[in-house]
């Protein structure tokens, strides 16, 4: 019971930070010299843990990064004129003397969980001047405060994994300090290495251990030494088929207990056995657990004995081998088996671990078919973790409802940035935008789920700002919000490569995620795998619109506009700090840029196929062209410093993956003499081409651009002229020669238009004896008056498209807040509807209800239709849904839902373009100013974006752009 107390008052701790380590180069008389003409030695105790001693040395090894000056460390009476004490309370005798009489507070952490008290204290003991102390509640503590002195001193926790340079300094002081740290927000944070057979396997086989040709004790300990430094504490190993089982090498326990990581294990590895490798069916059997029960269990008993000793979270339940379901178990047994299962394992850890069960830390993962067995009756004990999964990309699936919250042995949260299945695999690079991590992770541990916190990194690279994000966000929740996450990975880089990068930094990083967001680049080849076991995918067209709100072309511009500054920023980084930010944003940027040029032109390729376009040919090139740069950055990347990452970043993980492959592209032949066709936006037939040439109608409230697109189907060039009806026309340019094709950017003079809603003027472009006329619509009412309309959204084209986070007004009341989230979405802002946290809302209380408002003007009236682009988020918890109002002015209220069942073809489609996209018919009573509403029902949806398709609306992925009045 004592031991179920502590957790739970673990899970209401109070957040302590008092006081900073301020590190300078010069220092005052009671600055403490960490590196000056004095010399500092640094002091642990024989008697404390391995990793105290461990950490002490790679204290010593940074001040060496930092000043190129070794400092001693000793095990030895604490006797130097300047002394640094590392220890932890209780296990370091110098400490404890300090505590004992009152020099040294240690009341704000003792019994606490891996808090640190740093201190400088003047004349401690005899023939010590000044001594500065790092004093832990416990072995990890000490660690973690070991380590914010060496980030303090200019070490980054990436100094090793992302080739994080150091600034030099000749000297170190430390300001007098008290500095008592936080208890963790969560209290077991950490890492699953998984898919790792494409990138970690290989080059830790091939370049970092050869000698073992495998994962092993070697690279084990560079990856727990980047978790103790980021404030992490847990580790679940590598365990497919590709790496060794973590206990296949006995020296990987001892290594991970030298570092004070704690190992777990993934939802399919009951008690830290892992079935894929370790299981051998030949002389064990079936992993059967009705006909081989004993079978199973001897080996499970045998792995709990042998990593007794060492400090585990152990995976109660069981599933089939590898990621599968159990087998041979008919459905209405499988909720009484998994109980019989769960209370075997239990009897085994009572059998090895002197604990009270209670006091062994145990998890339950609902992880696919699993959440069916829990949610049909599970009878789960109460001091089992409940450790929630997300859908593998990036949504919960569920989370606590109000039973489960009080369950003694809490709960957490399994989470992915990396991920091999379907709909589609994303093991190449992160693009999960901080902002979706937290806005899920924030809801998980407002629920109660912060006792466990895992994450699915891959491979670690590329991954390693994700899972910097992750931990900082584990270690102290409470720094984050909507209003700084963005700022988050962007203030990291801007502290590695200098202030005056931040700029481009957070415009790179910003775009990045973004685009990454829209459609993640593994998957622009448009087509699904795993429809049935190992189904490849099939490349197609994408849905990006090539006729429709320039949204394929935009989208290459803006991957070519960041690729551009991020190789330009590179360039002018001194050659020391090249290969991080090569590893850190260059590559990320360049290959996500090159897979959608690559894809993108593709499809514009065989799209051009069918035009008999002559610039067919020469995007197919193209396409091949992007195709062999990514395998030339990806070489250049595998061969930074030497080659220290070679075999790191593979450009073909997955088995049924193809977007490492080229394409499929085609060539024409192509007449020699030379012929002038005419293409115009929206002319979205399989050829391209309408009946009549007709431009979008253009408007004085949005006042876009259009544009006219000549091209050949001919190998001689070709001459051209145009002219224009009107003075009001302008034309970018009126002459010209053509080989592939080129573009006449058309505009409008507002100053002479003549006032009419249906304005018409004509182009006419003439080439040889081919004539093309063109006609220009041109809405321009006399009222309302553009500035009547300033900052309103309005009609274009048939449509009114709504940014949802630019709202006009907004309800709330007690209980709901409406929040802008930036930096997520398909317009990159999106508002949520409160917290998902917050009591359900009725819709129907009209003027009392939660809601978010935006005005709107139209031209035209009757029903439209509205489509809402949603964050496909699941229900909170069980008790709860996911729906959402919708209402013009004061008219019929309609709901829209995020209803999809995973694995379902819905979900699938969602989790693909990460929005659900839900539409309902309204109607608009007359022509004119007009409000709609959004309100909230469920609290914690999450809407992105907002059209109102009037008639007009075009085939797009994205939808048309914003429609407001500037």
């Amino acid at each position: 019971m004592m031991r179920f107390w502590l957790i739970f008052m673990y899970m209401f701790l109070p957040v302590m930070c008092w006081g900073q380590i301020i590190v300078k180069e010069t220092g005052g008389m009671t600055a403490f010299p960490l590196v000056s003409s004095h010399k500092a030695v640094i002091y642990y105790d024989v008697r404390d843990y391995g990793v105290v001693e461990k950490t002490a040395c790679l204290l010593a090894e940074d001040i060496k990064r930092v000043t190129n000056k070794k400092v001693p460390v000793s095990s030895k009476k604490v006797s130097a004129e300047y002394a640094v004490v590392v220890g932890t309370v209780g296990h370091n005798a110098f400490i404890d003397r300090l505590v004992a009489e009152g020099q040294l507070d240690v009341s704000a952490i003792r019994g606490g969980w891996e808090q640190f008290v740093v201190k400088t204290i003047d004349d401690p003991a005899k023939g010590v001047k000044k001594v500065l102390v790092i004093a832990g509640c416990d072995r990890r503590g000490t660690a973690y405060g070991v380590f914010t002195l060496s980030e303090a001193i200019g070490v980054s926790p990436l100094y090793w994994w992302a080739d994080v340079p150091t600034k030099r300094k000749s000297q170190l002081y430390i300001e007098n300090i008290n500095y008592v740290s936080q208890a963790p927000s969560v209290q077991y944070r950490g890492i699953f290495i998984n898919d790792e057979g494409w990138g970690i396997t290989p080059w830790a086989g091939k370049t970092f251990d050869k000698e073992l040709g495998d994962i092993g004790p070697k690279t084990y300990a560079k990856v727990c030494e980047l978790i103790l430094r980021m404030k992490g504490n847990m580790l679940a190993p590598a365990m497919h088929p590709s790496s060794g089982a973590f206990n296949k090498y006995p020296e990987n326990k001892l290594v991970a207990d030298s570092y004070g990581i704690i190992m777990s294990s993934s939802h399919c590895e009951p008690l830290l056995f892992n079935n894929v490798t370790e299981w051998d069916k030949k002389t064990m059997g079936e992993w059967n657990y009705i006909t081989n029960k004993g079978g199973i269990n001897k080996i499970l008993d045998r792995r709990v004995s042998e990593n007794a000793p060492y400090e585990n979270i152990y995976t109660i339940a069981m599933r089939g081998i590898h990621d599968a379901g159990l087998v041979g178990v008919p459905k209405d047994k499988e909720v009484s088996l998994v109980e019989e299962v769960i209370a075997d394992q239990r009897d085994i850890l009572k059998k090895h671990i002197d604990s009270s069960l209670d006091s062994i830390p145990q998890i339950f993962v609902p992880y696919k078919e699993v959440l069916d067995i829990y949610e049909r009756g599970l009878r789960l004990p109460e001091d089992i973790m409940l450790v929630w999964p997300d859908d593998n990309f990036g949504y919960i699936k569920r989370l606590n409802n109000k039973e489960e919250r009080n369950r003694k042995g809490g709960s957490g949260v399994y989470y992915h940035i990396s991920y091999l299945g379907e709909p589609h695999d994303y093991l190449w690079l992160n693009t999960t935008p901080p902002a979706l991590m937290f806005e899920e992770m924030r809801k998980a541990y407002d629920t109660g789920a912060k006792r466990y916190w895992l994450l699915n990194v891959g491979d670690i690279k590329p991954g390693e700002l994700g899972m910097k994000t992750f931990l900082d966000m584990a270690w102290d929740i409470d720094k984050f919000n909507f209003d700084n996450i963005n700022n988050h990975q962007v203030d990291f880089l801007v502290s590695v490569f200098g202030e005056k990068y931040r700029e481009d930094i957070d415009d790179i990083m910003n775009s990045y995620y973004h685009l990454g967001f829209q459609h993640k680049p593994e998957a622009m080849g448009w087509g699904y795998e795993w429809n049935n076991e190992y189904a490849q995918e099939r490349m197609t067209d994408t849905d990006f619109s090539f006729a429709n709100y320039n949204e394929a072309e935009g989208r290459m511009q803006e991957y070519d506009r960041i690729s551009d500054k991020s190789e330009k920023t590179w360039n002018t980084l001194p050659e020391s700090y090249k290969a991080a930010f090569y590893e850190l944003v260059f590559y990320p940027v360049k290959g996500a840029a090159l897979m959608n040029k690559k894809m993108l032109t593709a499809h514009q390729n065989r799209w051009y196929a069918r035009q008999g376009r002559t610039a067919t040919n020469y995007l197919a090139d193209r396409a091949k062209a992007y195709h062999d740069s990514i395998d030339y950055y990806t070489g250049i990347y595998n061969s930074l410093l030497n080659g220290k990452w070679n075999h790191m970043m593979a450009l073909a993980p997955g088995w049924t993956a193809t977007y490492q492959k080229m394409p499929p592209v085609m060539t024409i032949d192509v007449p020699q003499k030379a012929e002038m066709r005419v293409f115009l936006p929206g002319q979205d037939s399989p050829l391209g081409k309408t009946t009549l040439n007709v431009l979008p109608c253009i408007n004085p409230y949005t006042r876009k651009e259009s544009f006219i697109e000549l091209y050949n189907v001919g190998k001689q060039s070709f001459t051209w002229n145009a002219k224009v009806s009107d003075s009001w026309i302008k034309l970018s340019r009126q002459s010209g020669t053509t080989l592939l094709q080129e573009r006449i950017i058309v505009s409008v003079d507002w100053m002479k238009v003549p006032v009419g809603e249906r304005v018409t003027g004509e182009i006419e472009v003439i080439s040889g004896d081919r004539q093309e006329k063109i006609y220009l619509p041109v809405f321009n009412p006399a009222y309302p008056t553009v500035g009547e309309l300033r900052g309103w959204y309005v009609e274009d084209n048939g449509c009114v498209s709504i940014n949802p986070g630019k709202y006009h007004r907004k309800v709330e009341n007690e209980d709901i807040k409406m929040k802008v989230i930036k930096g997520l979405g398909y317009e990159n802002q999106c508002i949520q509807l409160g917290e998902a946290t917050k009591p359900v809302q009725n819709p129907r209380r009209s003027k009392k209800a939660a809601k978010v408002e935006y005005d709107f003007y139209t031209f035209n009236a009757g029903s439209v239709t509205v489509y809402t682009y949603a964050l496909p988020v699941f229900p909170v918890n069980s008790e709860r849904s996911t729906c959402f109002g919708l209402m013009i002015d004061d008219g019929l209220l309609k709901y829209a839902s995020n209803n999809a069942k995973e694995y379902s073809g819905e979900w699938r489609e969602n989790v693909y373009r990460n929005s659900t996209i839900n539409a309902v018919t309204l109607n608009i009573d007359k022509p004119g100013k007009h409000t709609l509403k959004l309100i909230c029902s469920d609290p914690g949806m999450i809407i992105q974006k907002v059209v109102i398709d009037m008639g007009g609306m075009k085939r797009s992925y994205l939808g048309p752009e914003t429609t407001i009045v500037r």
